[in-house]
C-alpha cells in the first residue's frame, strides 16, 4: 500500500443541464478552476450511457470490458476521485449505481453518459496530496501512483 497525506481545499458545486456530458464537464471545471486533486459526488439523472461494468475475461491480457448501454433516462448515485493523468490533464475516476425500476447497473461510466433534467455535482478538492494517474503494465489502465 502507498498513500499521502493532505488536506481539503475549496468545494465546487456543479449543475449540468440537460444533455450535457458528465466527464468533459466535470474534467473541464477541474481544469478550469486548477484543481489536480478531488473527491467527486454525482447525483440525479442520466441517459445516452455506456457504462464498464467489468472484464469479459479477468485472466485475458489485454484486458476487454463488459459494457452496459443505454439510451433511456435513469437515475445515478456515484462517487469518484480526480487526478491529473500523464499528460497533466484531470483524469476523473467514477463509478456509479445507475438504473430505471428493477434495471440496475453499477460500474464505470467512463465511454460516456449525458446529464437528463438534474445533475448536481460536488467537487471537494484535496491539498498537497502526491497522486498521479499513469499508465501502467500490460493492462492498459490508468493507475493510482503515490509520489
Amino acid at each position: 500500500m502507498d498513500y499521502s497525506v493532505g488536506t481539503t481545499g475549496r468545494t465546487v458545486v456543479l449543475r449540468l443541464h440537460d444533455g450535457e456530458a458528465v466527464y468533459p464537464a466535470i474534467e473541464s471545471v477541474a481544469k478550469k478552476e486548477n484543481i489536480t486533486s478531488a473527491v467527486v459526488w454525482i447525483i440525479g439523472g442520466v441517459k445516452n450511457g455506456n457504462v464498464v461494468v467489468g472484464p469479459k475475461d479477468a485472466s485475458a491480457i489485454p484486458l476487454e470490458t463488459l459494457q452496459e448501454r443505454f439510451s433511456d433516462e435513469r437515475e445515478i448515485v456515484g462517487v469518484g476521485t480526480l487526478f491529473l493523468n500523464g499528460e497533466g490533464r484531470p483524469a476523473l475516476h467514477l463509478h456509479a449505481g445507475i438504473g430505471k425500476g428493477t434495471s440496475p447497473i453499477v460500474g464505470c461510466p467512463r465511454k460516456g453518459v449525458d446529464c437528463w433534467l438534474v445533475g448536481e455535482v460536488i467537487m471537494l478538492e484535496l491539498v498537497n496530496v502526491t497522486a498521479q494517474r499513469v499508465k501502467q503494465g500490460k493492462y492498459d489502465l490508468e493507475f493510482l501512483e503515490i509520489r
